[in-house]
């Protein structure tokens, strides 16, 4: 009986924008698998890949680095993947290169570097029909002679070269090709002898030679982290050698790169050439010369945004009416169905289906956003917009690479917090992260609406209620600056933002397949990773908002329309209308009494000094697991029922006319502009997002999503607070 073929792992690296992920997506036909690497936040892509004989191997599509220095989150996930140290995983059996044929040099020093790890490679030389299209010429037999590995001209996205690429895999499996390493001089030999003495052959750690070269190149590599050794034993050892080297002739930080390109000009020499009469300036340095404008750059971009903000509002809004009408319909044939069990009925139509409901009624502006995303990244205009925007982050720490999280934050921040996994220095991230969540997001439009809409626009007209609507989309956005630049402070101790290094790629016509790809698997993501934890807290909050229901509530309320049914019948057009109006006080009175109804009750006096009664407090906490909540809580607690939305004329109409039913302010109204004003800087500023909580726990851990959800917690109540008290000096 012969033995089962072992399952072939190719690793696929590049620098960025070298088409690696759109070679990836032909090869394994968008056959891919997504999630994160064991213990890390970067993206893992999958997938399996067919030769011409054949045999299915498995494909890795590592983050895109320009080298292995290890010290940012993706080439630490490259280095542990290619030295074998990924959970549960071996080393990869064959790496492919995508070197980007127009910056060679560079391209392969990456490819060095990864030699270094002793996996057999081959080179994609990727991008060469616009090489071709610049006047390029490369002699790629003679590149590959000269470095002893497969050498494979390629056009990703026309599928051209795939198939000499994967005869030239099924050899390589075979011959198992190693990449030409550089003979290191006698002073890096030594240092790098005394590492394997010290570390491998006496305290037994577990390390490949590039690992070694990590620790004495890099300042701060991320390999140390998995030494086994105690900081106090390694760190000495680390600290001789660089200072043996220095006292050699060579700066730490400086040599590799100074020798592995020695090492590397000789072997290039000849094999590229660049035909004169091209030097004239190219379409998309014209281009450029527009979009990275100071001024012209900036319109083009505002107009751009605009768009996408408008498209996702109006494009998504007839679909999201259609989920809404979904999840009434489904609603109302599960309440159909358990009418005999109340209580079974409310768990399942009001708790589970209107709380999955709440949050999937987004998903089409998810999907629509990401599909600009997409489109404007693969067009090469994303890499544009965050080289304008980065000198507008310096002075908080942040740079270029926050924009885009922070943009998709403007829709959902859940979309824009996993967006900063492209940020490579991890303190930039982290305080991204932080602050994603308090640009407004489209889940507290319906607040702002709501209570604009029967404050605002009655008193002052529709072009102070869009001034309103406006500045309250950038109140967060405002904090955001300022909190960034006091984090940067504390967890960078001051240190100044790293420096903003993208590579400009080249402007190309998307492929609109892989955009529609990448906004389903965005969107499949979203509903995976809010929809659990929404599913979980819907119904905690359902629980906590139904029980207690003592027996005497309907009776109670049933002498409040009147102690016999035929005395109130002359209130009331019909039977139903009575009935209806039972309902609805009964679903009222049983809120009150419920333990939030109690809770709200209890914590009144904290938002008593930002103009709150208890059923407002009550709407502010049922609102915390998905802010919308809101509305339907202040519609239940008013007696109008729980399907109302934010353009009910009937719920803003009771909103004014709210009374305080008791205490100090008894028989005064409830609301008034100052408490609008309040309530809405509130939730512009409040963690009321149970899913984005549980997504700040995935990428960084609980407690920084605790700290969160209670620092913007109070950060909201005190800016409630101001703009109650300070408003009510005018009222």
């Amino acid at each position: 009986m012969t033995a089962p073929k072992k399952e072939i792992r190719i690793a696929l690296i590049g620098n960025p924008n070298t088409g690696k992920t759109s070679l990836f997506n032909t090869l394994t036909g968008m056959r891919q698998r997504v999630g994160n690497y064991s213990g890390v936040t970067v993206e893992k892509k999958t997938g399996t890949w067919t030769m011409p004989q054949g045999q299915e191997v498995e494909l890795i599509d590592l983050p895109g680095t320009y080298s292995l220095s290890a010290t940012s989150l993706d080439e630490r996930v490259a280095v542990d993947v290619l030295a074998g140290h990924e959970a549960g995983q071996t080393a990869p059996d064959l790496i492919i290169v995508v070197v980007d044929v127009e910056n060679l040099r560079r391209n392969l020093f990456l490819a060095s570097q990864a030699a270094e790890l002793g996996v057999p490679m081959v080179i994609a030389l990727n991008c060469w029909d616009v090489a071709e299209k610049k006047g390029l010429q490369i002699d790629s037999k003679l590149l590959e002679q000269r470095l002893a590995v497969p050498v494979v001209p390629t056009i990703a996205k026309h599928t051209r070269g795939t198939l000499e690429l994967a005869k030239a895999v099924e050899r390589a499996i075979d011959t198992r090709p190693k990449l030409v390493r550089p003979k290191w001089p006698e002073s890096v030999q030594t240092a790098l002898s005394k590492l394997h003495d010290e570390l491998i052959t006496q305290r037994g750690e577990s390390l490949r030679e590039g690992e070694l070269q990590r620790l004495l190149f890099d300042r701060n590599s991320a390999v140390r982290e998995r030494l086994e050794s105690t900081p106090e034993d390694y760190e000495p050892i680390i600290k001789a050698t660089r200072d043996q080297l220095y006292k050699d002739g060579y700066q730490p930080d400086a040599a590799e790169s100074l020798l592995r390109y020695r090492f590397l000009n000789p072997l290039l020499n000849d094999i590229l050439e660049r035909q004169a009469l091209l030097k004239h300036r190219s379409k998309s340095e014209g281009i450029d010369q527009l979009l990275l404008h100071k001024f012209w750059g900036l319109m083009v971009f505002i107009g751009m945004m605009y768009v996408v903000f408008q498209s996702v509002y109006t494009w998504a809004g007839p679909i999201m009416d259609l989920i809404e009408g979904g999840v009434g319909w489904v609603q109302g044939i599960a309440a159909d169905a358990l009418v005999a069990t109340p209580m079974l009925q409310s768990l399942i139509a009001d708790g589970i289906i209107g709380g999955v409901g709440a949050f999937l009624v987004f998903l089409p502006q998810i999907l629509v956003l990401f599909f600009f995303i997409s489109l404007l990244e693969a067009s090469g205009y994303m890499a544009r917009a965050a080289f304008l925007m980065d000198k507008l982050f310096q002075w908080c720490g942040l740079n270029g690479k926050s924009f885009v999280p922070l943009l998709t934050g403007f829709a959902c921040a859940i979309p824009g917090i996993m967006a900063t996994r492209t940020i490579s220095d991890n303190k930039a991230r982290m305080i991204t992260i932080l602050i994603t969540p308090l640009m407004s997001c489209s889940a507290r439009l319906p607040v702002y609406l709501l209570l604009i809409g029967a404050f605002i626009e009655p008193r002052y007209g529709p072009s102070v209620a869009g001034a309103t609507l406006f500045g309250m989309h950038f109140i967060g956005a405002l904090l955001a600056a300022p909190l960034a630049w006091m984090l940067n402070k504390t967890l960078n101790r001051g240190r100044s933002a790293p420096p903003f290094v993208m590579e400009l790629p080249h402007y190309r016509v998307p492929q609109i397949s892989l955009v529609f790809h990448r906004m389903f698997e965005s969107g499949k993501e979203f509903v995976v990773r809010a929809g659990t934890v929404i599913f979980a807290m819907s119904i905690i909050i359902w629980a906590l908002l139904y029980f207690p229901r003592p027996f005497e509530v309907t009776s109670a309320v049933a002498r409040d329309l009147g102690n016999e049914f035929t005395e109130s019948m002359h209130q009331f057009e019909s039977e139903e209308a009575f009935l209806e109006e039972l309902s609805k006080r009964t679903d009222a009175a049983y809120l009150e009494q419920s333990y939030m109804g109690r809770f709200g009750k209890f914590v009144q006096p904290v938002f008593a000094p930002a103009g709150y009664d208890w059923k407002i407090t009550v709407g502010v906490l049922a609102s915390f697991p998905a802010r919308e909540i809101i509305i339907s809580t202040l519609g239940i607690t008013y007696a109008l029922g729980g399907e109302i939305d934010e353009e009910s004329d009937d719920l803003r109409s009771t909103l004014t006319n709210a009374k305080w039913e008791d205490g100090p302010r008894k028989g005064e109204d409830v609301f008034n502009i100052p408490v609008a004003l309040s309530i809405m800087v509130f939730f512009a500023l409040c963690m009321q997002c149970g899913a984005t909580l549980a997504v700040i726990a995935k990428e960084l851990n609980w407690g920084w999503a605790v700290a969160s959800f209670f620092t913007l917690t109070g950060v909201a109540w005190i800016a409630a607070v101001l703009t109650y008290q300070i408003g009510m000096l005018f009222v």
